[in-house]
């Protein structure tokens, strides 16, 4: 090793990540509680130190695969913490990462193993150390990112209504839409396709059910692309 290297501190770098998820109503958070000490039996986000062996985004594909059994998440990285003394045992710097998912999709035995528990935004419980900012923070994030491009895609079924993805959007941005302009704007986008299929179980009537056109949404939202609700 290089002289330059050895007097230097050593810290610990760690991955934590906050893992939303939507349930046709509400916009939900998947939280564990914690199994050991400091501050166990608390409620907390998933995490891991990252290993010799890979870079910060396979040690976030791994936590989140652990989590819920699933691969190909869209995650992105967040904001690095590094207040000194953020974690009581020992110096540690973590880098957060969010992801979006479909809840129906996770694997929930693996869920109950690790005493995880989907959380309503409006009813999160304190966390340990700084998990709550890291929360706030991606919250914001991922508020940011729905007025800027199309999100969806991960969280809803596979076929949906408008209603639903309005909903969505409601969720996420924590505020009431106007049913008119939301379905003009998402017109505008090109980004769906209308089957000729209905929900029946809302009304009597029914509404259309929609999918995402995979390659124009993947289009839209590697650019910026402002929807301004």
């Amino acid at each position: 090793m290089y002289k330059g290297y050895i007097p230097e501190d050593k810290v610990f770098l760690a991955v934590d990540c906050i893992i939303f998820g939507f349930d046709d109503e509400d916009l939900k958070v998947l939280l564990i509680q914690r199994d050991f000490e400091p501050e166990k039996g608390k409620w907390s986000l998933m995490g891991g130190f990252l290993k010799q062996n890979e870079t910060l985004d396979d040690a976030a594909s791994r936590i989140l695969y652990r989590l819920t059994g699933m691969h190909d998440i869209y995650m992105e990285q967040l904001y690095a913490f590094s207040e000194v003394d953020r974690d009581p045992v020992a110096r540690t710097i973590s880098t957060s990462y969010y992801a979006i998912i479909n809840i129906e999709k996770h694997n929930e035995k693996l869920i109950e193993s690790h005493n995880a528990k989907w959380f309503s935004l409006s009813k999160v419980p304190n966390l340990i150390f700084d998990h709550n900012e890291m929360l706030d923070k991606a919250i914001k994030r991922l508020r940011r990112r729905t007025s800027i491009n199309p999100i969806g895609f991960e969280l809803l079924p596979e076929k949906f209504t408008m209603r639903q993805l309005q909903k969505l959007y409601e969720a996420i941005l924590d505020k009431e839409l106007d049913k008119r302009n939301f379905i003009n704007k998402i017109r505008s986008m090109d980004i769906l396709i209308k089957l000729n299929e209905k929900d029946m179980t809302s009304s009597t009537k029914g509404s259309y059910l929609h999918m995402f056109d995979q390659e124009k949404y993947n289009q839209k939202n590697d650019n910026d692309f402002y929807l301004k609700l």
